[in-house]
């Protein structure tokens, strides 16, 4: 019988095998020493915040200089999308993310070219809803397209109030206007419930007013543009309205004098909008190709537009049960 020995010794590799060489222990700073440890890999350096905050200014002193040179384009509405995307867009985000937690839904029954027609509620006291939802077009659509708000007559009889309208992209809500874009592929977004949605108490609150004549449908059937009903949530409550003094409002020539539980008794305060959750859902799309030689009719107007209305509150119905807190996250 062999012995272990012999036995090990007729393991493939066995002779040859070698235990390492520990280490040469070095010494620090004179006390006992310590074996080398084999250094890790090093993490990549985080880039520099100071070369950072460099290309910002950069950044902002090139758009200075084009701002000052005139080298910049708008469209024949006034439209300055470089003014949009790097002053006007950034400034909203930190109410549409930060303030308001804005959630979308349905972005993809949006057109990804093309034109069309959105067509949301209306509500808040200040028409911040349409702005959040030209964010949320932008932000969310995977073509960050830009939305072409129709405003009210007085928004563009307001000096300085009418060229940011007109720099960010809105136009007067007027048939023509509508169909031109739409017809150059544009997203058009119009709120048929106009100052009667806006300036509604709190106490209507998510009930829809009526929505005029439907002249947005004829819009969109003469251009043959998908519409898309889009429901928002949220925008009752930033500036709740208690009651509307309407002596006030005519001797201002306004459409209605809110008062809110902030506003006007903490003066500059009452402006900022109270920090709701807000839920943003795009259904889908009403085509109107097949329709287009109907669009002065009356009925097949009318009937479009009511489809319209219901889905928009139906949906509101869907949202607010799904967002039970109203300043919840």
């Amino acid at each position: 019988m062999s012995s272990q020995d012999e036995y090990h010794e007729t393991l493939p590799g066995h002779a040859d095998f070698k235990l390492p060489e520990p280490a040469a222990p070095r010494k620090i700073n004179g006390r006992r020493p310590i074996p080398e440890v084999p250094a890790l890999a090093e993490p990549e350096p985080e880039p520099d915040p100071i070369d950072v905050w460099d290309q910002r200014v950069a950044g902002a002193l090139a758009f200075l200089r084009r701002r000052l040179a005139g080298a910049y384009e708008v469209d024949d509405f006034g439209f300055d999308r470089e003014l949009t995307d790097g002053v006007f867009h950034p400034l909203l985000r930190v109410l549409y993310r930060d303030w308001f937690r804005t959630e979308v839904f349905g972005i993809e029954h949006v057109p990804a070219d093309g034109g069309g027609l959105i067509v949301g509620n209306h509500s808040g006291t200040l028409a911040l809803d349409a702005l959040m939802l030209t964010v949320a077009v932008r932000d969310q659509h995977p073509q960050e397209r830009h939305l072409r708000l129709l405003g009210a007559d007085l928004v563009f009889r307001a000096p300085f109030l009418s060229e940011l309208a007109r720099k960010s992209g809105a136009t007067v809500a007027c048939n023509p206007d509508a169909e031109r874009l739409m017809t150059q592929g544009d997203l058009v977004g119009v709120f048929p419930e106009g100052f009667k949605g806006i300036g509604k108490r709190f106490a209507d609150r998510y009930k829809l007013q009526r929505f005029g004549r439907g002249g947005f449908v004829s819009a969109a059937l003469r251009t043959g543009t998908p519409i898309v009903p889009v429901a928002i949530v949220g925008a009752e409550e930033i500036y709740p309205i208690l009651a509307d003094v309407k002596p006030l409002a005519r001797l201002l020539g306004i459409p209605y004098f809110p008062v809110t539980p902030t506003f006007p008794w903490l003066g500059p305060l009452g402006l900022v909008p109270l920090p709701s959750k807000w839920m943003i859902q795009f259904c889908e799309p009403i085509p109107t190709a097949h329709l287009r030689e109907h669009a002065d009719d009356p009925m097949v107007v009318y009937n479009l537009a009511d489809q319209v209305r219901e889905t928009i509150q139906a949906t509101l119905h869907e949202l607010l049960e799904r967002r039970p807190d109203p300043f919840g996250l």
